[in-house]
């Protein structure tokens, strides 16, 4: 039997039976719609973090004190304190290094007249604002003379100053309160927005980190130390360095652990992509039972269609029809609901990540193969569920189906 005149009777055979054929279609909708969706989520929230990496600066480097390595014990005070003022001079000439920054800081209530806010304030230099690509919208950076002195000055981030200054007024010039601690600021840093995790990278306020640990925290050791290589490719020679140094300064004999941690930017990246990759796995394995489901919906659906149909087919048969026509006819129909489910499902997983983004405002990116993979899957798994019924079939006697009421 040709494959024009099957197709024609499989088509009548669903329209037949419309209802039906959409209900068996719906698992396949659905698991396709979903496994596209879910893909797309992960790989946006991948692609984001991956931008706002490469918007602090591949080649950061984070160094801070105590090791991070011990199993998750919690540190002594004194494991917290070994980053001094000292570590950051040493390392201040080393070749390889393009900038570096103290860093100390500590959260509070920041105060101008009726206004507000909570906020961290960072003690730093001007090289950290390199280091993270920050800049200064309005107003200028503290002096090399304010990080001797320890100023009482400042700089705000966006979010800071519309809680502050609620009604527009220019904050450069003004004095804002950190505690009991007057501060003048001297300048606004231009808007990040948040970050990929939702954290707001213009709730913050800069400072000299002589003023920050002489004036609120009181303390003569440092949090961390930030960095940035000349180029990428020399992260990693330019870390060994920097363990050198920071080992010499310490005075750590050659089976002593550290007594720091070094971070790279590369690092955090491989980890956060690895962590990505893995719940986009997770969430693509969820989404695949559904189609699972609907393979499993499309077999209950044919077999029940054979068994209704037995005396038709025993007709057929008798009059000539072979078994493959036969496994041909029921194999085309379970490949036609299967293939227009999955037509119907991409179309409906598109605009599904489409409302996500619009919505939710989650970052989402549907890759070309998560399309095909999912159109792909969808068809295999109606021959693979279609093929049982089929070839029971095509296996009927002529004669007892006749028979059959």
């Amino acid at each position: 039997m040709k494959l024009a005149n099957l197709l024609k009777i499989a088509l009548k055979a669903l329209n037949n039976n419309k209802l039906r054929c959409f209900l068996t279609m719906l698992g396949i909708i659905i698991g396709v719609a979903s496994v596209i969706t879910m893909l797309a989520i992960g790989q946006g929230s991948k692609n984001s973090i991956k931008a706002q990496i490469s918007e602090m600066g591949s080649n950061m480097i984070m160094i801070h004190p105590g090791n991070m390595q011990r199993g998750g014990a919690r540190q002594s005070a004194d494991d917290m304190q070994t980053l001094e003022v000292a570590d950051y001079e040493a390392l201040k000439a080393l070749p390889g290094i393009a900038a570096i920054s103290p860093s100390v800081n500590s959260g509070g209530q920041f105060v101008n007249g009726n206004n507000n806010y909570p906020s961290t304030i960072y003690g730093i230099t001007p090289d950290y604002l390199e280091i993270r690509k920050l800049k200064v919208k309005e107003g200028t950076l503290f002096t090399d003379q304010d990080i001797k002195s320890a100023a009482k000055v400042c700089i705000l981030g966006k979010t800071v100053v519309d809680n502050l200054f609620p009604n527009g007024e220019d904050p450069v010039g003004r004095v804002v309160r950190f505690g009991k601690i007057p501060l003048t600021v001297i300048g606004v840093l231009e808007s990040k927005g948040t970050n990929s995790m939702g954290q707001d990278q213009d709730d913050m306020v800069l400072a000299p980190y002589t003023t920050v640990m002489k004036r609120v925290l009181a303390v003569d050791y440092l949090q961390g130390i930030f960095a940035s290589a000349v180029d990428e490719e020399q992260t990693e020679e330019t870390i060994e360095r920097i363990t050198e140094v920071l080992r010499s300064q310490h005075k750590l004999k050659e089976d002593a652990e550290n007594n720091f941690e070094i971070r790279s930017q590369q690092e955090l990246s491989e980890m956060m992509n690895s962590t990505s990759d893995m719940m986009t796995v997770l969430l693509a394995c969820i989404a695949g039972i559904s189609l699972l489901v609907g393979g499993i919906g499309i077999m209950n659906i044919m077999y029940v269609s054979v068994t209704e149909r037995t005396r038709e087919i025993g007709l057929r048969m008798s009059i000539g029809a072979r078994g493959i026509d036969i496994l041909s006819q029921f194999l085309i129909e379970a490949v036609i609901i299967s293939v227009t489910g999955g037509i119907i499902g991409i179309i409906l997983g598109i605009l599904a990540s489409w409302l996500v983004n619009v919505i939710a405002n989650w970052p989402v990116y549907i890759q070309l193969y998560s399309v095909v993979l999912s159109f792909a899957v969808c068809t295999v798994t109606g021959i693979f569920f279609g093929w049982y019924p089929a070839q029971k079939a095509s296996n009927l006697d002529p004669i007892e189906a006749i028979r059959y009421e």
